[in-house]
């Protein structure tokens, strides 16, 4: 008989311990999910229409020619600085195999998005998390001063999920010329249609750092989420090189057409996105006469730090009708979601301030 250890084929040690991505948690039929960041609008007209057109006997268009067209020319940039792939979160799976390995480093905020300790994994290389501030936002002289030789890649999410704050431009540019050129910055702005906050920094136009990346995606703004479709803009060769790991035609016929059919409608769904806007604030609002610590949201949902008592405030919430997404023993992220769903979300907020402990109504994060 072969000795146990000899039993089971030979995974990657830290592939095994690595918890699986968990997505937000489905609602029962009586509940509002408010769990994932998703767009409640149904998808608009033009992309039905677009999804309908599509084949599915034909494999898609590998290079993605038509819509990064259009994506390049909405944002006034040559079509060779953008790539594009199934969901903004893949494209940065490929960014970070493209550039990090074992002995590189990727920095990163945390608490940010669940995803990014997993893909540097992945990837092999070392993650090394930087704390946010205690009013839940980047401290990017922190993160700058963390770059050594190894550091190959810095990821900045702004909004950030989860605690939905954004990074000033002002702050960015003076981060962007502490940072080596020869280390990629990552800025993630998966909900920046979302922004309304005149001093956040805004990505694509700083053309002016060949050494930035910047990650959007059409799942949030644009309601595209379940065809997974995001890009990444960016200097032309490193693209080139993240291209080159990128998973042969994932991005489908139907996620291309769609991407395209919504920017073809952009008035339609920033109209949709203004009204989330106007919706976030008006929880915010509510949320802080209620007794609350919220950090100025600038996505699609609201932070609340409730610490040690996540999981029972998660669960009251819960009781409402209204599943929301506990993040460890830091707080609860819940998305803007249908108008009907926000009565129930002020309720159960409502309940939680008379019950939990004064340590439980901040941003969680000190």
């Amino acid at each position: 008989m072969p000795a146990p250890d000899e039993t089971r084929v030979r995974l990657r040690p830290e592939i095994v311990a690595l918890s699986a991505y968990r997505q937000g948690a489905p609602a029962p039929d009586d509940a509002f999910k408010l769990s994932s960041n998703e767009n409640p609008f149904e998808p608009i007209p033009a992309v039905l229409e677009a999804i309908a057109a599509s084949s599915v006997n034909r494999y898609p268009d590998g290079a993605a020619i038509a819509v990064r067209g259009r994506i390049a020319l909405r944002h006034g940039i040559d079509p060779g600085r953008i790539h594009v792939g199934a969901g903004s979160v893949s494209v940065l799976a490929q960014i970070i195999q493209a550039a990090a390995g074992p002995g590189d480093e990727v920095i990163y905020a945390w608490r940010s998005f669940e995803a990014y300790p997993g893909l540097v994994t992945v990837a092999g290389a070392t993650g090394i998390q930087v704390p946010l501030r205690s009013d839940a936002t980047h401290d990017l002289a922190a993160m700058a001063a963390a770059v050594t030789d190894a550091t190959r890649v810095i990821l900045v999410c702004s909004p950030n999920n989860p605690t939905g704050t954004v990074v000033r431009a002002d702050d960015f540019a003076t981060f962007m010329a502490a940072v080596p050129a020869s280390v990629i910055v990552v800025l993630d702005e998966a909900y920046a249609e979302f922004v309304t906050d005149p001093d956040a920094v805004s990505g694509i136009p700083l053309q002016q750092y060949p050494n930035l990346v910047v990650l959007r995606t059409f799942s949030k703004a644009y309601g595209l989420a379940g065809l997974r479709f995001g890009f990444a803009a960016g200097a032309e060769y490193i693209l080139d090189a993240v291209r080159a790991v990128a998973i042969p035609l994932s991005v489908i016929e139907s996620a291309q057409r769609a991407a395209i059919a919504a920017l073809d409608n952009e008035d339609e769904c920033m109209a949709r996105v203004a009204a989330l806007a106007e919706r976030r604030d008006q929880v915010w609002v509510a949320l802080q006469e209620q007794g609350w610590t919220v950090p100025r949201p600038q996505g699609n949902f609201v932070w609340l730090g409730t610490g040690a008592s996540t999981s029972g405030a998660a669960a009251v919430f819960l009781e409402h009708g209204i599943v929301v997404r506990p993040l460890g023993g830091d707080g609860l992220r819940i998305s803007i979601g249908e108008a009907e769903s926000v009565e129930k979300l002020l309720v159960a907020s409502g309940e939680l301030v008379r019950t939990l402990p004064t340590s439980a109504l901040g941003a969680g994060l000190d």
